[in-house]
């Protein structure tokens, strides 16, 4: 693996994006011996979280540590580059190929793009989120539930009644947070029948404590929680998928075919930024993103070789 790359050298794949989707569409490609150029911006969206679970072989591990594993693992292949700076712009066709314009002021050209930039979280309004997010609080109950073993799980947002049930097995007690908002749709009747408790006052503040956080409320008692489930809104990370005109499902996220494959051909897209029609939404998680990551180079690596051979 290289760590440079020149003024407008061209590359079989740009791949955009250093998570997990990313790094694994780079390894794939790299022991196929397609000259691959990464463009890591830095950031990614696990960044808050303090460690990552229900990685095999990575359980507990930090993100920077899982990241850092990748990165080792790509040093042995000489055909993937790793630039860790952003890009700013992609345009091209399949016919032309493709140009990156990078923040650095450099251009690389690429006969792929394969998009893996992720997407952005954006949290409810509530004082102290920002501060528990990533340990006290997080979205996904596979990722983060089992630490909140044996104790009071707050699930605040429209899906708390579905990660009640999710997490029945987990928690000691749960309680629908609606934070003033109506009460999700099957929470009385959870509630009469699992003994779900259920608060509607606005929550004014979230304070971490010894044993996870004390949520306050607009009238009535605090509530002492081990853990909180909190649902999110996302959005695409960068640009790119707007700046090429993809296609976008009604999530936000871009459609994809089960190997990554985007409406516009030439590029593909991996990760959480993009999922099939079949699904709702994009899997949230590090083993998805790599799976998909690894589906879309696969599939790349295929094309490409076709195209050499004159198929």
């Amino acid at each position: 693996m290289t760590t440079q790359h020149t003024s407008e050298q061209g590359y079989d794949v740009v791949v955009l994006g250093g998570g997990p989707a990313g790094l694994q569409a780079a390894l794939t490609l790299g022991r196929m011996h397609r000259p691959t150029l990464v463009l890591d911006a830095g950031t990614y969206r696990n960044d808050p979280a303090d460690a990552m679970h229900n990685v095999v072989g990575f359980d507990g591990a930090t993100p920077a540590e899982f990241r850092a594993a990748a990165h080792r693992d790509l040093a042995a292949y000489d055909d993937v580059t790793v630039h860790r700076t952003a890009a700013t712009s992609v345009k091209g066709d399949l016919e032309e190929g493709f140009r990156v314009d990078l923040a650095d002021g450099t251009t690389a050209w690429a006969r792929r793009v394969l998009l893996a930039t992720g997407v952005r979280d954006t949290l409810p309004e509530i004082e102290g989120l920002d501060a528990l997010w990533g340990s006290v609080a997080a979205h996904c109950p596979f990722c983060h539930g089992h630490e909140y073993a044996g104790t009071h799980v707050g699930l605040v947002g429209p899906h708390a009644p579905m990660l009640s049930l999710m997490v029945d097995r987990i928690a000691a007690q749960r309680t629908v947070l609606t934070n003033g908002a109506e009460v999700p749709d099957g929470t009385a009747e959870l509630a009469e029948r699992t003994g779900l408790g259920v608060r509607t006052e606005p929550i004014t503040r979230l304070e971490r404590t010894a044993t996870g956080a004390r949520a306050h409320f607009a009238s009535g008692p605090p509530e002492e929680l081990g853990g909180i489930l909190v649902g999110t809104t996302f959005a695409q990370t960068a640009p790119f998928a707007e700046q090429l005109g993809l296609t976008l499902l009604e999530s936000g996220c871009v459609e994809v075919d089960a190997f990554g494959h985007t409406s516009l051909p030439g590029v593909s897209a991996a990760g959480d930024m993009a999922h099939t029609r079949e699904l709702p939404m994009p899997a949230a998680a590090v083993l998805a993103a790599a799976s998909s990551g690894l589906m879309a180079a696969t599939a790349l690596v295929r094309e490409l070789a076709f195209e050499d051979g004159g198929l």
